[in-house]
Protein backbone atom coordinates (compact mmCIF):
# COMPACT_ATOMS: atom_id res chain seq x y z
CA UNK A 1 0.00 0.00 0.00
CA UNK A 2 1.02 3.59 -0.95
CA UNK A 3 2.12 5.74 1.58
CA UNK A 4 0.59 9.06 1.85
CA UNK A 5 2.43 12.02 1.50
CA UNK A 6 2.64 13.97 5.01
CA UNK A 7 3.91 17.40 3.96
CA UNK A 8 3.74 19.10 0.93
CA UNK A 9 7.07 20.91 0.00
CA UNK A 10 8.15 23.69 -2.53
CA UNK A 11 12.02 23.25 -4.12
CA UNK A 12 11.98 26.93 -4.60
CA UNK A 13 14.71 28.04 -6.83
CA UNK A 14 13.01 31.45 -6.81
CA UNK A 15 12.96 31.93 -10.71
CA UNK A 16 10.02 32.19 -12.77
CA UNK A 17 8.70 28.80 -12.52
CA UNK A 18 9.04 28.03 -8.94
CA UNK A 19 7.71 31.59 -8.40
CA UNK A 20 4.84 30.79 -10.00
CA UNK A 21 4.23 28.18 -8.04
CA UNK A 22 4.71 29.81 -4.39
CA UNK A 23 2.63 33.13 -4.91
CA UNK A 24 -0.65 29.93 -6.55
CA UNK A 25 -0.56 28.11 -3.01
CA UNK A 26 -0.43 31.60 -1.11
CA UNK A 27 -3.69 32.97 -3.57
CA UNK A 28 -5.04 29.97 -3.71
CA UNK A 29 -5.24 28.76 -6.94
CA UNK A 30 -3.05 25.58 -5.84
CA UNK A 31 -3.22 23.79 -2.42
CA UNK A 32 -1.93 25.07 0.22
CA UNK A 33 2.11 24.13 0.93
CA UNK A 34 3.63 23.14 4.26
CA UNK A 35 7.19 25.00 3.34
CA UNK A 36 9.35 26.31 0.79
CA UNK A 37 12.75 25.27 0.40
CA UNK A 38 15.39 27.48 -0.82
CA UNK A 39 18.96 26.57 -0.94
CA UNK A 40 21.19 29.38 -0.85
CA UNK A 41 25.30 29.10 -2.66
CA UNK A 42 26.12 32.18 -0.73
CA UNK A 43 26.69 33.65 -3.83
CA UNK A 44 23.57 34.65 -5.17
CA UNK A 45 23.32 38.35 -6.69
CA UNK A 46 21.47 41.09 -4.59
CA UNK A 47 18.26 41.31 -6.74
CA UNK A 48 18.12 37.21 -5.84
CA UNK A 49 17.88 38.23 -2.37
CA UNK A 50 15.43 41.27 -2.89
CA UNK A 51 13.05 39.15 -4.25
CA UNK A 52 13.39 36.35 -1.62
CA UNK A 53 12.57 39.01 1.07
CA UNK A 54 9.70 40.17 -0.51
CA UNK A 55 8.23 36.41 -1.32
CA UNK A 56 8.96 35.63 1.98
CA UNK A 57 6.57 38.28 3.61
CA UNK A 58 3.73 36.99 1.04
CA UNK A 59 3.98 33.41 1.65
CA UNK A 60 4.11 34.36 6.05
CA UNK A 61 1.12 36.20 5.35
CA UNK A 62 -0.46 32.51 3.84
CA UNK A 63 0.96 30.88 6.89
CA UNK A 64 3.34 29.04 4.25
CA UNK A 65 7.19 29.59 5.93
CA UNK A 66 9.78 29.78 3.88
CA UNK A 67 13.38 27.44 5.09
CA UNK A 68 16.31 29.41 3.32
CA UNK A 69 19.19 26.52 3.94
CA UNK A 70 22.52 26.84 3.18
CA UNK A 71 26.03 25.02 2.90
CA UNK A 72 29.31 26.57 2.99
CA UNK A 73 29.83 29.60 0.88
CA UNK A 74 30.34 28.75 -2.93
CA UNK A 75 32.37 31.37 -3.87
CA UNK A 76 34.88 31.37 -0.32
CA UNK A 77 34.83 27.30 -0.35
CA UNK A 78 35.98 27.62 -4.22
CA UNK A 79 39.16 29.72 -3.64
CA UNK A 80 40.04 28.57 0.46
CA UNK A 81 43.46 25.86 -0.09
CA UNK A 82 41.60 24.92 3.38
CA UNK A 83 38.09 24.69 2.44
CA UNK A 84 36.71 20.81 0.93
CA UNK A 85 34.83 22.11 -2.85
CA UNK A 86 32.60 21.44 -5.34
CA UNK A 87 33.78 21.78 -8.81
CA UNK A 88 31.61 24.38 -11.08
CA UNK A 89 31.82 23.74 -15.15
CA UNK A 90 34.39 26.48 -15.70
CA UNK A 91 35.36 26.48 -19.40
CA UNK A 92 38.86 25.05 -19.75
CA UNK A 93 41.50 25.61 -22.46
CA UNK A 94 44.38 23.18 -22.58
CA UNK A 95 47.70 23.82 -23.47
CA UNK A 96 47.53 22.61 -27.08
CA UNK A 97 44.40 24.33 -28.15
CA UNK A 98 41.72 21.91 -27.24
CA UNK A 99 38.90 22.88 -24.97
CA UNK A 100 36.84 21.31 -22.09
CA UNK A 101 34.66 21.42 -18.95
CA UNK A 102 35.33 21.31 -15.62
CA UNK A 103 32.75 19.19 -13.83
CA UNK A 104 29.13 20.27 -12.75
CA UNK A 105 28.98 19.10 -8.69
CA UNK A 106 28.01 22.24 -7.29
CA UNK A 107 24.13 21.89 -7.63
CA UNK A 108 24.17 18.57 -6.00
CA UNK A 109 26.20 20.26 -2.89
CA UNK A 110 24.82 23.78 -2.70
CA UNK A 111 21.26 22.84 -3.67
CA UNK A 112 20.63 19.42 -3.63
CA UNK A 113 22.22 18.20 -0.43
CA UNK A 114 21.02 21.23 1.86
CA UNK A 115 17.41 20.42 0.49
CA UNK A 116 17.29 17.11 1.06
CA UNK A 117 18.56 17.44 4.57
CA UNK A 118 16.10 19.96 5.64
CA UNK A 119 13.15 18.13 4.22
CA UNK A 120 14.09 15.04 6.19
CA UNK A 121 14.50 16.95 9.03
CA UNK A 122 10.95 18.36 8.09
CA UNK A 123 9.65 14.72 7.65
CA UNK A 124 11.02 13.89 11.69
CA UNK A 125 14.72 12.67 11.37
CA UNK A 126 16.58 12.95 14.67
CA UNK A 127 19.23 15.61 15.11
CA UNK A 128 21.91 16.37 14.25
CA UNK A 129 22.20 15.14 11.03
CA UNK A 130 18.59 14.28 10.10
CA UNK A 131 20.02 11.26 8.00
CA UNK A 132 17.17 8.79 8.87
CA UNK A 133 13.29 9.56 8.08
CA UNK A 134 10.76 8.15 10.49
CA UNK A 135 9.08 4.90 8.79
CA UNK A 136 6.16 5.77 6.54
CA UNK A 137 6.77 9.57 6.30
CA UNK A 138 7.22 10.74 2.55
CA UNK A 139 6.63 14.02 1.15
CA UNK A 140 5.30 15.91 -2.02
CA UNK A 141 7.84 17.78 -3.68
CA UNK A 142 6.88 20.48 -5.61
CA UNK A 143 9.03 21.08 -8.70
CA UNK A 144 8.81 24.01 -11.08
CA UNK A 145 9.30 22.13 -14.00
CA UNK A 146 7.41 24.14 -17.17
CA UNK A 147 5.84 22.58 -19.92
CA UNK A 148 8.78 23.74 -22.17
CA UNK A 149 10.95 21.77 -20.02
CA UNK A 150 9.11 18.73 -19.83
CA UNK A 151 12.16 16.74 -21.32
CA UNK A 152 13.64 17.48 -18.00
CA UNK A 153 11.62 15.27 -15.74
CA UNK A 154 13.07 11.72 -14.81
CA UNK A 155 12.27 8.82 -12.27
CA UNK A 156 15.61 7.96 -11.88
CA UNK A 157 16.98 7.42 -8.59
CA UNK A 158 14.58 8.89 -6.24
CA UNK A 159 14.73 9.18 -2.49
CA UNK A 160 12.41 7.17 -0.61
CA UNK A 161 11.42 9.66 1.43
CA UNK A 162 10.17 12.41 -1.48
CA UNK A 163 7.21 12.17 -4.37
CA UNK A 164 7.93 14.75 -6.83
CA UNK A 165 4.94 16.88 -8.46
CA UNK A 166 4.42 18.88 -11.48
CA UNK A 167 1.87 21.25 -10.99
CA UNK A 168 3.12 23.52 -13.85
CA UNK A 169 2.54 20.34 -15.99
CA UNK A 170 -0.60 19.51 -14.75
CA UNK A 171 -1.67 23.01 -15.59
CA UNK A 172 0.23 22.96 -18.87
CA UNK A 173 2.34 26.44 -18.16
CA UNK A 174 5.16 26.95 -19.64
CA UNK A 175 7.87 29.70 -19.03
CA UNK A 176 5.87 32.63 -20.82
CA UNK A 177 2.35 31.64 -18.93
CA UNK A 178 4.46 31.14 -15.59
CA UNK A 179 5.74 35.21 -16.85
CA UNK A 180 2.07 35.81 -17.64
CA UNK A 181 0.80 35.22 -14.86
CA UNK A 182 2.95 36.95 -12.57
CA UNK A 183 2.52 40.52 -14.30
CA UNK A 184 -1.25 39.98 -13.75
CA UNK A 185 -0.38 39.29 -9.74
CA UNK A 186 1.85 42.49 -9.59
CA UNK A 187 5.17 40.57 -10.37
CA UNK A 188 6.19 42.43 -13.44
CA UNK A 189 10.37 40.99 -12.45
CA UNK A 190 11.97 38.15 -11.00
CA UNK A 191 15.72 37.71 -10.97
CA UNK A 192 17.20 35.24 -12.35
CA UNK A 193 18.16 32.49 -10.03
CA UNK A 194 21.57 31.47 -10.40
CA UNK A 195 25.48 32.45 -8.89
CA UNK A 196 26.99 35.42 -9.73
CA UNK A 197 30.21 33.74 -11.34
CA UNK A 198 27.61 30.77 -13.26
CA UNK A 199 29.90 29.65 -16.35
CA UNK A 200 26.49 29.22 -18.07
CA UNK A 201 25.26 33.03 -17.83
CA UNK A 202 24.55 34.14 -21.15
CA UNK A 203 26.10 37.31 -22.87
CA UNK A 204 23.01 39.10 -21.65
CA UNK A 205 23.20 38.08 -18.52
CA UNK A 206 26.74 39.14 -18.27
CA UNK A 207 25.82 42.31 -19.66
CA UNK A 208 23.34 43.25 -17.17
CA UNK A 209 25.90 42.18 -14.48
CA UNK A 210 28.83 44.65 -15.95
CA UNK A 211 25.82 47.02 -16.46
CA UNK A 212 23.79 47.36 -13.71
CA UNK A 213 25.41 45.56 -10.93
CA UNK A 214 29.07 47.22 -11.11
CA UNK A 215 30.02 45.89 -7.59
CA UNK A 216 29.17 42.18 -8.60
CA UNK A 217 30.34 42.03 -11.71
CA UNK A 218 33.53 42.92 -10.22
CA UNK A 219 33.66 40.29 -7.95
CA UNK A 220 32.92 37.61 -10.91
CA UNK A 221 35.74 39.62 -12.78
CA UNK A 222 38.18 38.88 -9.66
CA UNK A 223 36.82 35.18 -9.30
CA UNK A 224 37.34 34.34 -12.91
CA UNK A 225 41.26 35.19 -12.30
CA UNK A 226 41.05 33.25 -9.38
CA UNK A 227 40.05 30.41 -10.86
CA UNK A 228 42.56 30.46 -14.03
CA UNK A 229 44.26 27.26 -12.59
CA UNK A 230 41.44 25.70 -11.16
CA UNK A 231 40.26 25.55 -7.43
CA UNK A 232 42.69 26.58 -5.09
CA UNK A 233 42.69 22.90 -3.24
CA UNK A 234 44.56 19.81 -5.32
CA UNK A 235 46.56 19.81 -8.06
CA UNK A 236 46.47 22.97 -10.35
CA UNK A 237 44.89 22.48 -14.12
CA UNK A 238 47.62 22.13 -16.79
CA UNK A 239 45.45 24.05 -18.61
CA UNK A 240 43.68 27.14 -17.74
CA UNK A 241 40.09 27.75 -16.44
CA UNK A 242 37.42 30.37 -17.46
CA UNK A 243 34.25 31.58 -16.61
CA UNK A 244 33.22 32.77 -20.23
CA UNK A 245 32.46 30.03 -22.88
CA UNK A 246 34.91 32.18 -25.20
CA UNK A 247 37.67 30.75 -23.01
CA UNK A 248 38.70 34.39 -22.39
CA UNK A 249 39.58 36.47 -19.69
CA UNK A 250 35.76 37.87 -18.20
CA UNK A 251 36.66 41.51 -18.19
CA UNK A 252 38.31 40.85 -21.56
CA UNK A 253 34.99 38.06 -22.96
CA UNK A 254 33.20 39.42 -26.13
CA UNK A 255 30.04 39.44 -23.66
CA UNK A 256 28.93 42.37 -26.40
CA UNK A 257 28.05 39.79 -29.19
CA UNK A 258 24.59 38.91 -29.26
CA UNK A 259 23.88 35.70 -30.01
CA UNK A 260 21.10 33.97 -32.73
CA UNK A 261 19.65 32.70 -29.97
CA UNK A 262 18.97 36.14 -27.49
CA UNK A 263 17.26 37.98 -30.95
CA UNK A 264 15.47 35.12 -31.09
CA UNK A 265 14.32 35.90 -26.96
CA UNK A 266 14.01 39.53 -28.26
CA UNK A 267 11.14 38.76 -30.43
CA UNK A 268 7.59 39.75 -28.37
CA UNK A 269 3.71 38.90 -28.52
CA UNK A 270 1.21 41.50 -27.41
CA UNK A 271 1.08 39.30 -24.04
CA UNK A 272 5.06 39.28 -23.75
CA UNK A 273 5.69 42.72 -22.86
CA UNK A 274 8.76 42.69 -21.54
CA UNK A 275 12.12 41.04 -22.46
CA UNK A 276 12.73 37.53 -21.56
CA UNK A 277 16.57 38.12 -22.51
CA UNK A 278 18.79 34.52 -21.95
CA UNK A 279 16.43 31.78 -19.54
CA UNK A 280 19.60 31.12 -17.62
CA UNK A 281 19.11 30.19 -13.75
CA UNK A 282 20.09 27.47 -11.36
CA UNK A 283 17.10 25.68 -9.95
CA UNK A 284 17.90 23.34 -7.70
CA UNK A 285 16.55 19.93 -9.96
CA UNK A 286 16.96 22.06 -13.55
CA UNK A 287 19.81 23.51 -14.46
CA UNK A 288 18.55 24.88 -17.50
CA UNK A 289 22.05 24.73 -19.41
CA UNK A 290 22.69 21.36 -17.86
CA UNK A 291 21.44 18.08 -17.61
CA UNK A 292 18.86 17.37 -15.04
CA UNK A 293 19.80 17.04 -11.38
CA UNK A 294 16.41 15.70 -10.42
CA UNK A 295 15.99 13.04 -7.75
CA UNK A 296 20.11 12.49 -6.89
CA UNK A 297 20.09 12.17 -3.11
CA UNK A 298 22.86 13.46 -1.21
Amino acid sequence: MMTAPKLRLLSLGAGVQSTTLALMSAVGELPTLDGAIFADTGWEPATVYAHLDRLEQVLADADIPLYRVQQGNLREDTINAAHRYASIPYFIRNPHGSAGIGRRQCTSEYKLAPINRKVRELLGAKPPHFRRVPSRRVAEQWIGFSLDEIHRVSDKNRVSYVRNSYPLLDRAMDRKACQRWLRAHGWTSVAKSTCIGCPFHGNAQWRRLRDESPAEWADAVAFDAAIRKGSARGRPLNGEAFLHRSRIPLDRAPIDHVTAHEWSERQVDIFDLIEDGDPDGCSPYGCRSGASDEGRSA
